[in-house]
Formats: C-alpha cells, structure tokens, sequence
C-alpha cells in the first residue's frame, strides 16, 4: 500500500513517516506542504492512500480533496488535522474522506486504520 502525505509541517510529515516507517503495510512515496504541489504529485504518482491536512501553505486541504476525489482511481483519503470541528469533519466526508481525525488526540489512529486497511 502507497501513502501521500500533505502536510504544510515538514516536523509532522516526518513524524508521520516515522510512524509509518514500522508498518509492513505501508509506503510513504511522496509527500507536499501545498495545494497545487499535492494535486499534481498524487495525481502523478497514483498512491492508494493520502494522508491530508486542512491547513496547507496556499490554499487548504478541502480544495486538495475535491480535486483528487473527481478522477475514477481516486485514492482513500485519511483527513489528519489540528482543525477538527464538526463543520469541517462534515464537509471532508461529504467532499470524499473516507477518515477524519484529530491531529492533537488522534494521531495514533492513522496507523491503526492504515493496518485495517491492509
């Protein structure tokens, strides 16, 4: 299973490659802090799962998430997030997100689910 991170923190990316590193399930292949960078490269590179920000450095993560939902080999999306309000958990899920977490009291669930999904 190939993992995208887009993430506008270089420190979370790492810790979340780290995180994932021990997994025999997953592979992180590539990894963008913005909107037009993450939309081309996961585009491009076709990964089965994105791990996605809302907070991303031009634009935000919503905007990532409707566009790489339009195409028919679209990826499962794992929303990880510091921005965890109801509203914008319902607009991830309805946009396409198959998860949604809290970055600061979720963190760990992203290496569950990636397991489950293996």
């Amino acid at each position: 299973m190939t993992v995208f991170l887009v993430d506008d923190s270089a420190v979370v990316r790492e810790r979340l490659a780290d995180a994932l590193s021990g997994l025999p399930t997953g592979q992180v292949i590539g990894h963008a802090q913005g909107v037009a960078e993450a939309v081309e490269a996961i585009r491009r590179i076709k990964p089965d799962v994105v791990i996605l920000d809302l907070h991303l450095l031009e634009g935000n993560g919503i905007q990532v998430l409707q566009e790489i939902k339009k195409g028919s080999t679209a990826p499962i999306v794992i929303v990880l997030t510091n921005f965890a309000y109801p509203q914008y958990r319902k607009r991830c899920l309805e946009a396409g997100a198959e998860f949604f977490f809290d970055k600061s009291l979720e963190f760990d669930m992203v290496r569950n689910v990636l397991q489950q999904l293996h």
